[in-house]
């Protein structure tokens, strides 16, 4: 069954806690600057974890082992280093692959779900990656915003299609995809994120293998949505939805 080779493609293990933070190798000894600048991006990788982004760039500098003006020289800023962190730990993890498979109608909406999610918290859930971004919305940054603009965009939006295709029967004259579609399907991302945000922030394991709460959850979503799904899409407004073109947060 596809079930099981997806389940097998993309095994999902219990995460680690976040380590304390590593200083890296001492500012004397000579590096390749490439080698260098990687090495304090993962050491404020580890850092800003740990601690958020409220420290100041002297008590950064100390904590990873380096001067100032060490720091500095490769990232001119704090916000330029934060913006390094976000685009290592965030968005270079983001695989078109995934949404073009996602599309693949070849495959039931269930097992594409199931092999997208799989594939998506092997890359993503993991402690710095949810420390990190908890500690970016609780600091009101953009950068959550930004993510999840992409979310939308490139998934919600993407999943919206395929339901339809999926639970419509007839795709003659439909709506613009409306802002109460892109909720439910937050629903069910939403319930996804929330078991990284468990395991990772609270610490709390389950008895239960992330796959098969995966395919509960998805299963029991899809039962649900091939009777509200088309009422949904049936009462959607003519007009174009804020909510769907990613304007709102």
């Amino acid at each position: 069954m596809i079930y099981h080779r997806i389940i097998d493609s993309y095994p999902i293990h219990p995460p680690t806690r976040t380590a304390v933070t590593k200083k890296i190798v001492p500012a004397g000894m000579r590096l390749d600057p490439e080698v260098r600048r990687q090495q304090i991006l993962e050491a404020a990788i580890s850092y800003f974890a740990e601690a958020g982004f409220g420290v100041q760039t002297r008590e950064l500098s100390r904590r990873l082992g380096v001067s100032q003006p060490l720091l500095y020289r490769y990232f001119p800023s704090k916000q330029d280093l934060i913006n390094a962190v976000f685009e290592t730990v965030f968005m270079s993890q983001w695989k078109d692959e995934w949404i073009d498979e996602l599309q693949d109608r070849s495959v039931s909406l269930r097992d594409r779900l199931l092999r997208f999610y799989l594939q998506y918290a092997s890359a993503t859930y993991r402690p710095e990656w949810i420390r990190i971004y908890m500690y970016a919305g609780l600091s009101d940054m953009d950068l959550n915003k930004n993510y999840l603009g992409l979310v939308r965009k490139k998934l919600l939006m993407v999943m919206c299609r395929e339901f339809r295709q999926t639970f419509v029967t007839s795709s003659d004259d439909l709506p613009a995809i409306s802002a109460r579609e892109i909720e439910l399907l937050w629903t069910l991302h939403g319930g996804m994120f929330y078991w990284a945000v468990r395991h990772n922030i609270f610490n709390m394991k389950s008895a239960t293998p992330f796959e098969t709460r995966t395919t509960d959850a998805i299963d029991i979503f899809l039962a649900g949505a091939k009777t509200l799904y088309p009422q949904i899409v049936a009462n959607a407004p003519r007009t174009k939805s804020k909510g769907a073109t990613g304007s709102d947060s």
